[in-house]
């Protein structure tokens, strides 16, 4: 594990070495609800103070429509499986923008709680690091791609509990807890399993703040019982 300075200092030392012509492509992934939009935006900040310019980029506007991206027959799988636009985001923006420091593109971007794209301008000039965030970006297929890997771990429960706090995609606290217990913790697993992404990310950083959240989910438990329990289950996985 690494914390914040060690994290920034590395993609200092690696962007004063890369060639000039080309940005630096940084890649911050882990499970859903793990933090990854929160160190991403610590990271711009302290880029910023190094005078290195970053473009942030969160892949889930590149989402597809709800009837792609879930299916009821094997959700989990297919989740990880059709989350993502991944070729497109890699071929349309990041890698242009990796080798060219510069993108001006109108793409396809969705919310998560929308059931149709709208249109979204990403335009960036002369960047020093491409950031991005999101999860399974560190599928077999695309892992190689990234100068550097970042892992921001943190556990089942903890998401949970982050989930829930926030009323993500607007749910029910039952209706979080089932999409999780049956979509997005099962499909990490499967990330897992398949491409290994924690051990084969260069950097790991702590992303638990489980004393915090500790008495976040005691709270939680109080309004709703159960949620405790749900939580906990996750744990061992």
């Amino acid at each position: 594990m690494v914390d914040m300075n060690e994290v920034v200092a590395r993609i200092v030392r690696q962007r004063a070495v890369a060639p000039d012509r080309r940005s630096l492509l940084v890649g911050l992934s882990g499970i859903d609800a793990s933090g990854k939009g929160f160190v991403a935006k610590q990271i711009e900040a302290r880029l910023a103070q190094h005078s290195i310019a970053a473009a942030n980029i969160n892949v889930d506007g590149w989402l597809n429509l709800p009837e792609r991206r879930f299916n009821s027959t094997r959700p989990a799988e297919h989740f990880y499986e059709n989350a993502i636009r991944f070729d497109e985001l890699f071929a349309k923006l990041l890698l242009p923008l990796r080798e060219q420091r510069t993108v001006n593109l109108v793409a396809n971007f969705i919310e998560e709680t929308a059931k149709t794209y709208r249109q979204c301008t990403y335009s960036f000039k002369n960047v020093g690091v491409v950031l991005v965030e999101g999860i399974f970006l560190f599928k077999s297929e695309h892992r190689k791609l990234f100068d550097l890997a970042i892992w921001v771990d943190c556990s089942f429960p903890t998401a949970l509990s982050r989930a829930l706090t926030r009323g993500q995609e607007g749910l029910s606290p039952a209706e979080t807890i089932r999409a999780y217990e049956t979509i997005y913790f099962p499909a990490q697993k499967i990330h897992f399993d398949r491409d290994n992404p924690r051990e084969t990310a260069h950097l790991t950083i702590d992303n638990d703040q489980t004393a915090a959240v500790a008495m976040a989910r005691e709270g939680l438990a109080r309004r709703r019982p159960g949620i405790e329990l749900r939580a906990a289950q996750y744990q061992r996985l």
